[in-house]
Order: structure tokens, then sequence, then C-alpha cells
């Protein structure tokens, strides 16, 4: 062969960029393996925040399916007398319906069977089936005024939890982790956790991207725990595998690993180097975080009865204040079965009984460990629902999907404690003053974390991508 050929041949653009990306992949992996000052693990991330924080870590109780806000949130008394009338077409403006209910003939208005009452020194308006949160009214901040294009669940979820209704862009956990980094060592930044609503069984699908990392590093992926078994998959050896045994297979694998590093420097390998040890140090912390006979007889008492069943909402409450005391950043609980289409008027008590007492005592059980001023919770779903009943005028109504407007509360973190924020029209079908979109509301989450949405970005085929997209402002009103 031609040895000048030859020479040519190698200098081509793939190899230069295959060589000089190896000092990118050793520096990677220094990034992933070292301890800060504070002896947390920064990980591909910027590990500072752009300014003084509120909050240094986040509980999202993520209500999904889309809850009432009719029933719960926003108390509209005029809709008794409306009761029954068709919704007028100055209401509606020609908005989008979905396909369960674009084909119908009549639009009747719905008034909630479920009273509000006031709550707090604030005298916020909560509903009736609410009053654990109620007794709690002061320490939350109310939004009546949020707003979704959205109006099917996928791309509803979707755009809520990553910021584009299309998939493939990281989470919001995900994007805190890389923002903020870990202060655990033994414990994920990022967990996930899931429960099964009392109500009808109406569950809508959760994929694990709506808390993946995207085109980020899959180390800052949300890691989910399970209630049934291990609860991370794998966690246990298998028979005749003890500990020195598998941490001289790690370490022969990570040299291997390392190699690979260092021949193609791709910062995935320095990634999944970082996660084989994480996972090593998990088989100790995660049985020891889950083990919850430690507690006492008056934290299952203030969190339900329900917190002694694994799986369930209240122990997931209750699981969620022992990992943020372990230093884990992000805690995501989704709570499944607000769908409701129909029988929303008797499912709807059984779905707020899962959730009131144990969401109620996180706030305050939090605050009594001096712990709630710096973690942000936030409560909510992908949408709201329609005032005009599904499938016409009935006594055990359902409703439809509404993204024009719905509510949200924060609690902790920096927001304002006893406020309600925006207002909606009569029918609790418009907002009629200060609208907050999703990606207000994530600039302002990330705002509290001492992160500028606009700057905490990454770049991704030649363009840099953040959570808010191009959008999105903070809202300085919701904050104390």
């Amino acid at each position: 062969m031609n040895p000048i050929l030859e020479h040519n041949a190698l200098l081509n653009r793939r190899l230069l960029l295959k060589g000089s990306a190896c000092s990118v992949g050793i520096a990677a992996l220094s990034s992933l393996l070292a301890r800060d000052a504070s002896g947390g693990t920064p990980g591909l991330n910027i590990g500072t925040t752009h300014f003084a924080p509120r909050a240094k870590r986040v509980v999202y109780l993520f209500q999904s399916g889309g809850p009432s806000h009719l029933e719960l949130l926003d108390p509209k008394q005029k809709l008794k007398e409306l009761h029954g009338s068709e919704l007028p077409d100055s209401i509606r403006r020609g908005q989008r319906l979905t396909g369960m209910t674009s084909g119908q003939e009549s639009f009747p208005v719905i008034a909630s069977k479920y009273g509000f009452q006031r709550y707090g020194q604030a005298g916020t308006w909560l509903s009736e089936l609410l009053p654990h949160t109620g007794r709690v009214a002061d320490d939350i901040c109310l939004i009546r005024s949020m707003n979704t294009e959205a109006i099917n669940h996928d791309p509803a979820i979707t755009l809520i939890q990553t910021g584009s209704q299309q998939p493939g862009r990281p989470s919001l956990g995900a994007w805190v982790s890389y923002g903020l980094g870990s202060e655990a060592e033994d414990l994920p930044v990022f967990t996930v956790l899931i429960s099964h609503g009392s109500g009808f069984d109406n569950n809508q699908g959760l994929l694990e991207r709506l808390w993946g990392a995207g085109f980020l590093p899959s180390s800052h992926q949300g890691v989910k725990l399970r209630s049934n078994g291990d609860p991370v998959l794998y966690l246990s050896d298998p028979p005749g595998i003890d500990r020195s045994f598998r941490r001289r297979m790690l370490d022969g694998l990570a040299r291997l690993n390392q190699q690979q590093l260092e021949s193609s420097g791709n910062p995935e390998i320095a990634a999944r180097i970082a996660q084989y040890e994480m996972a090593f140090r998990m088989q100790q912390s995660v049985p020891e975080l889950t083990d919850v006979s430690s507690e006492s007889a008056s934290t299952f008492e203030l969190y339900g009865e329900d917190s002694r069943k694994p799986g369930t909402f209240a122990a997931n409450c209750l699981l969620t204040r022992r990992m943020l005391e372990r230093g884990v950043r992000f805690v995501q609980l989704y709570h499944r079965g607000w769908d409701q289409h129909n029988a929303l008027a008797s499912n709807i008590p059984k779905q707020c009984r899962d959730i009131d007492q144990p969401q109620a005592a996180l706030i305050t059980d939090l605050k009594q460990r001096g712990m709630l001023d710096d973690t942000l919770i936030i409560w909510g779903g992908e949408f709201g629902r329609t005032v005009f009943g599904q499938g016409g005028l009935q006594d055990d109504y359902g409703r439809d999907h509404h993204g024009r407007c719905f509510s949200m509360w924060l609690a902790g973190g920096g927001f304002r404690g006893g406020h309600v924020h925006g207002e909606t029209d009569d029918y609790g079908y418009n907002i009629i003053r200060d609208p907050v979109h999703i990606h207000d509301l994530n600039a302002t989450v990330l705002h509290c974390l001492g992160l500028d949405h606009r700057r905490l970005t990454f770049r991704q085929q030649g363009r840099d991508y953040r959570l808010t997209d191009v959008h999105g402002n903070v809202i300085h009103s919701l904050l104390s």
C-alpha cells in the first residue's frame, strides 16, 4: 500500500475529533468521581449557582391525569346558579376540545358537588375534601392561573415535566441534577416514586422518559424506587456474589472502561463508570433508607395509617422526607388516577383521601425539622378539567381535559405562604388576571434554586438548549 495514501487516510476528520476528545473525556471522568469541598458529587454539571439560592432541594408531588381545579382549589360560587345551563360561546371562544367531547351536541355547565371553606390566617379558600391541607394553608402559595397549550395527556405531561411537548428533552429533575449536583454520596441526585390512586382505575401511562436525562449525560436521569421486591432492580447481589467479589469485579470493569474512555473520548463512558460506583454504594444505602421501622409511632400518626403500607402516596411522602435528610436533591412523586372523565363526583373524594393527610404531614414534618425554608414542594398535574360535563348533565358527572386554566400550589423554598396568585372567570374556564405559563413556573422554580433559566443550558447538535426553551419569565410576585 502507498504509505503516503495510508498516512492521509489516517488523518481524516473522525479520527482527529476522536483523538482530541480524549482529554475532554478524562476531564469529565475526574469531575464525575471528584468530591467537592462540601462532600457532594458534582458530576457533569455547572456545580455552582448563578446567585444565592432560596431552596436547595425539590419535592414534586405530581398528580398524574389532571386533577379538577373546580373541585379542589378554585371555588366558583356562581356555578350553582349556572348549573345545567349551556356554556356560552363567549366563554368558550372557539377553544380546542379533545376528541372525547368535540362531538357533543351540548356542553352543560356543572357545579361542583363539594364545598369550599377558608383556611389559615390568610383565609385561603380550599375544598372541603382537603381539610389537612387546609391546616397548612398559610405555608402554601396557590396559583389559580396556570395554563398550557397541550390538551391531551402525553404532550401535556411531557411539556410540564421537560419544557417541550416533543419527547427527548431532559426532565426538570435532570436539569436540577445537572445544574446543582449531589449532596449525597450514596444515593442518587434524583429519585422517583409512583403510587396508584384509590379512585376509578383510569390511570395514564408514565413513561420513563418523563424522568429521563434526554441529551444530558445519563447520570442525571431519575432513579425509580419500587415498592415491591428490591427497591431498585438488581440491587441485591445474586447467590455466590459477596461485597468483596463485587468490588473486584467493578474495579476490573472500571479499568476496561477507562481504557475505552482514553481511546474514544466519549464522556458517556465516564458517566457510566460513575453510575456503577453509585450502584455499589446504593446496595448498602437503599435498604437502610427504605426500612422505616425506626420511625416513631407519632410520625406514622402524622402521615396516616397508609404510611405503613409500601407503595402508597403516604408511604412515599414519608420516604421522601428520609431521602431529603440524606441529601437527595430532587424527589418526584407521581400519584395516578386523576383522569376523571366519568364518575368524578364519586371518585375524587377517594383520591383526596390518598393525598390530603400525607402531603400536609410532609410540610409539617419538614417545618418541624427546620427544612421547609430551603425545600421547595410543588403540587399539581398536567392540566385541569372542563366546567362542562363530559357526556352531558349527570349526577355522577365527569369532566374533560382543560389546559386553558388550572391550579397548582407550592410551599417552602422562597414562595409566599398564604398567597393566592391569579384569577379565572366565573366559569373557571379562562384566566382574567396574572397568567402563569408552565415555562414561567419552571423559570421561577429554577430561580429559587439559584439558577438563571436563561443561563442553565446544554449544547446539543450545535444549539444551546434549556428547560424553558426560548420562553419563560420569573414571576417575582410569587416569591417572599
